[in-house]
């Protein structure tokens, strides 16, 4: 029978198997979870060279982090929070890994076994697992409330079983049936008591969560109960399968590796060809909802190209001709922009999925553009 015990251990990250592919010796993918404190780094460098293929891992640091883990020199990277990187543009690659902040879960094959596999014509992706992530769910209630309720068993911290309404909040804002609470408005559930947990979403006058067969306790969520969340809430959910595929590696499953498609806030791409009274907008340096310095669009002109485009007034910019612009100041990212003369792509999102960004822990927003 299943019991659901996350783990928080990442010394033996590593799933090592092998198969015989037509003859040639291929190894399977290895998963590593790496964690780091803000003024450590992940202790590798990612590489494009000439004559190899894929995004190779380089210069790994004596002691450091990534060769604690297990990380081997010339290791293709395959995945990237559970996205397939290996087609993507290196730049591009580089700066998810970097927008992932202080923890990444990478996904390598080693060197031989990728020349291998490429040689064969073996279509990468389909070495990897199939829907692995977790869900980042944002809940807005209706009359009926959230649409969900919460189970577990009697005594047992961090263990929460979601029961969702069909056709409810809950469903449409992806949760699925039966699966697992690991968050609750980004922060960990897996300390919490029942007692704790009801609190956090009842309010303190919630009361004991009454008892039901098999030691069960389990209390609908209702419209007036999540008096701390308000008329929305932020779940992230992951269902056994998933769950049960990071436990078996050691690997804690965090909001970091999540789909977010299910979410409403989404950063947009906004393409421009310059008019003769140039975009149409301004930018402008101020603070973010999380302190940091931004780049935000202001002064939006009516029938020009960045009206045109979708642009909206206070949009913070995120990157420029797909380049993220996190660490230039505000004179390096004017001039990003006029790199070309006569057009510019810029990735945007307006503060309401900023500042919902920010309170989960993300802090760029631009990691979830395809």
């Amino acid at each position: 029978k299943f019991e659901f015990n996350p783990k928080d251990g990442i010394d033996n990250p590593a799933l090592s198997l092998s198969e015989d592919m037509d003859g040639e010796r291929v190894g399977e993918p290895r998963f590593y979870l790496l964690n780091k404190g803000s003024a450590e780094t992940f202790g590798f460098s990612l590489h494009e060279e000439l004559g190899c293929r894929g995004h190779i891992i380089r210069q790994i640091e004596l002691g450091g982090l990534a060769q604690r883990r297990g990380l081997q020199d010339g290791d293709r990277l395959l995945q990237v929070n559970g996205h397939f990187v290996d087609h993507m543009d290196h730049n591009r690659v580089v700066h998810k890994i970097k927008a992932s902040g202080n923890q990444v879960l990478l996904v390598v094959l080693d060197g031989d076994s990728y020349e291998a596999a490429k040689a064969l014509g073996k279509d990468l992706s389909q070495m990897l697992p199939a829907d692995i992530r977790p869900r980042l769910c944002h809940i807005m209630q209706d009359k009926s409330g959230f649409g969900f309720s919460v189970s577990g068993p009697e005594g047992v911290k961090g263990t929460f079983q979601l029961s969702v309404q069909q056709d409810g909040p809950a469903e449409r804002a992806g949760v699925p049936p039966g699966s697992w609470l690991l968050e609750l408005n980004g922060a960990s559930v897996r300390s919490y008591s029942r007692a704790r947990l009801a609190r956090k979403v009842c309010g303190p006058r919630a009361g004991a969560w009454g008892t039901g067969a098999s030691n069960v306790a389990e209390r609908p969520v209702f419209p007036t109960q999540l008096k701390q969340s308000g008329s929305k809430v932020t779940l992230l959910v992951a269902s056994t399968a998933v769950e049960e595929f990071y436990r078996l590696r050691g690997l804690q499953v965090t909001a970091a590796l999540a789909d977010t498609s299910w979410l409403p806030f989404k950063v947009r791409e906004l393409h421009m060809v310059k008019g003769p009274a140039g975009y149409g907008f301004l930018l402008k340096e101020d603070d973010c909802s999380s302190g940091a310095t931004g780049q935000f669009l202001w002064d939006v002109d009516a029938g020009l190209p960045a009206e045109q485009a979708g642009m909206k007034e206070g949009d913070r910019l995120l990157a420029v001709n797909g380049e993220s612009i996190e660490g230039l100041d505000h004179q390096q990212t004017v001039l990003r922009i006029r790199a070309h003369d006569d057009q510019v792509t810029l990735l945007v999102i307006d503060p309401a999925g900023d500042e919902f960004y920010q309170s989960v822990g993300f802090g760029d927003p631009a990691w979830f553009h395809p």
